[in-house]
């Protein structure tokens, strides 16, 4: 835009984007044309008949918001509380809390950082509504003050989660290590707040700055790697393995580890320097809302537009209950995963085709090689608690890894997902297309047992003993819930929908919903967790052998189940049978 901020726009942005600068000023207008106060009134004015709806709608929002954390948060949080005034003690893990939090912040304060940021490559912290773009910013408006309201309120719901976790961290910390409450929440507050609005201010110059955004994706793999890396250094801190110096590195290595810090002042773990780390914390953030306020007004018109509709389909995917939509839409607006030119020798033999072409797939997409690496990581650090755990904490265990199993396999299954969008690309092949889908789960078999005989190798090495070698077996029956999924068919919305007596409410229709949808893991998860927990707590040959069995079962079901659905696509997808 121009008027009063165009010379700003131009500083900002810089002679190495002229692009954002001439997008900025469609149209020369000086101060005697500017009618930003009277179209900012005359908005007002004509809102004022609806302002009271939305006041009232935003009003039970927070209503049944507070309801839910005072029902599910502080009356279970109270009630502990008097257990506690009554003798019971639940300091026994405080000594393993401790440890862990130098990695478990730093992670989870990265990870807030890295999603922000993402999120910034594809909507923003400034998206004002379609109407405001087309129509209020095209005429003679200052778009700072139409453009920064929404920053700010961005900036508000993004400090809302923060402000819950603190709450939830002072409960811990004072049930487990006897902190002061008052304390607690204070130096919790710091990191709970700071690190939501940095992470907005990064996301504000992703959205503005072309470079900025190059460099964000460039990034990401190497900060999801970091995340992994401090959770893993959280978990085996917890268990014992603690590295004094590399927690204090952590600590100091940026603003996720300086919450880190604040959150340990209060408790007798406190590190030297807490306050230094506070307020390089409270100072940076504020540093940072300050020059994103400026900047928010700057955000070229352009780039408005293409959030705007970015956003718009993103919500569209989502209000018609097509999750796998919106992702594909969030995946092409953040400039989808990067594609390689690998090339593989084409096979001599016709029934090898479908392996190479699946083969070659991955390799031309290393981000979904590298999310079934990372994904993996974490399932393998899951089992490691449900070695020597009871066996409710182990069964939890259990189920947790094999999730993380799951996703970590489904990256791999992405040719057959594309299959199953639209039965019509198979038609190249001359199998039957359950027959193709059946094929299609041949490359992630392979490769995701690769990667769980790759993980249990290191986990013996590291002394975890023969348990560790479930990893592979559990590799088919989890491919196979993936292929369950990748074959389910069009959105069957009818489940949404439902007569409210024939599924128990809406909540019925919701859950009946998602087991249609997640049908795949919702059976092989709960079938392979407690046969696997107990091998991992047994660790004999005989637990081993029957887990092993019961997988192999267990994949040849789901094998079968996903050759029925896949039979069935064909006649879906004809003409005047969609429906």
């Amino acid at each position: 835009m121009s008027g009063p901020d165009g010379p700003a726009v131009a500083a900002e942005n810089g002679p190495e984007e002229p692009a954002l600068a001439t997008d900025a000023l469609p149209a020369e207008w000086s101060d005697a044309d500017d009618w930003t106060d009277e179209a900012l009134a005359l908005l007002r004015s004509l809102r004022t008949p609806h302002r009271l709806n939305r006041v009232r709608q935003v009003a039970y929002a927070l209503y049944c918001t507070v309801l839910i954390l005072v029902v599910w948060g502080g009356v279970p949080s109270l009630g502990l509380f008097l257990q506690a005034a009554m003798g019971a003690d639940y300091t026994g893990g405080g000594p393993a809390l401790l440890a862990a939090v130098p990695g478990g912040v730093a992670a989870v304060g990265l990870a807030v950082l890295l999603l922000a940021v993402r999120d910034g490559l594809w909507r923003g912290p400034v998206v004002p509504p379609r109407a405001t773009i087309d129509w209020l910013l095209v005429h003679p408006v200052r778009p700072g003050p139409v453009l920064r309201p929404w920053f700010r309120l961005s900036c508000g719901l993004a400090v809302f989660p923060g402000i819950v976790a603190s709450a939830g961290a002072m409960v811990v910390l004072g049930l487990t290590v006897r902190a002061g409450l008052p304390a607690a929440l204070a130096w919790c507050l710091i990191g709970g707040t700071c690190l939501p609005l940095l992470g907005v201010c990064a996301a504000l110059s992703v959205e503005r700055s072309e470079r900025a955004a190059r460099l964000a994706r460039r990034l990401t793999p190497y900060a999801t790697v970091l995340v992994l890396g401090f959770a893993a250094q959280s978990a085996l801190a917890a268990a014992g393995h603690s590295v004094h110096w590399l927690d204090r590195v952590v600590l100091w290595s940026g603003p996720w580890g300086w919450a880190g810090i604040a959150a340990l002042a209060p408790t007798p773990a406190a590190v030297p320097g807490s306050g230094a780390a506070a307020a390089l914390l409270i100072v940076s953030t504020v540093v940072g809302l300050v020059r994103a306020d400026r900047a928010a007004g700057t955000v070229s018109l352009t780039l408005l537009r293409e959030r705007a509709r970015n956003a718009a389909s993103v919500l569209a995917a989502l209000r018609t209950v097509e999750p796998r939509a919106a992702r594909l839409a969030v995946n092409a607006a953040t400039g989808g995963d990067r594609r390689l030119k690998v090339r593989l020798p084409a096979p001599r033999r016709a029934w090898l085709v479908v392996y190479w072409r699946d083969t070659l797939a991955l390799l031309r997409s290393p981000a979904r090689l590298g999310r079934a690496v990372l994904l993996t990581v974490p399932a393998l650090l899951c089992a490691v608690p449900a070695h020597a755990a009871r066996w409710n904490v182990s069964l939890a265990a259990t189920g947790l890894a094999l999730v993380f199993g799951h996703l970590a396999v489904a990256q791999l299954l992405e040719p057959a997902r594309i299959d199953t969008d639209d039965v019509r690309r198979a038609s190249w092949t001359p199998f039957p297309f359950a027959g193709l889908m059946l094929r299609r789960s041949v490359v992630p078999t392979v490769l995701g047992a690769l990667l769980g005989a790759a993980g249990s190798t290191v986990a013996v090495l590291c002394g975890a003993g023969p348990a560790a070698w479930l990893a592979p077996a559990a590799v088919p029956a989890l491919v196979g819930a993936g292929l369950v999924n990748a074959c389910r068919g069009a959105a069957r919305r009818d489940l949404l929908y439902r007569p409210a007596q024939a599924t128990g409410g809406g909540a019925g229709n919701i859950v009946a919903f998602a087991a249609w949808y997640a049908a795949g893991p919702a059976v092989a998860v709960p079938l392979l967790a407690l046969p696997f927990s107990a091998a991992l707590r047994g660790g004999t040959v005989d637990s081993l052998g029957r887990a092993a069995v019961v997988g192999a079962v267990v994949a040849v079901g789901l094998f079968h189940w996903a050759r029925v659905r896949a039979e069935k696509l064909p006649a879906q997808a004809r003409p005047g049978r969609a429906g």
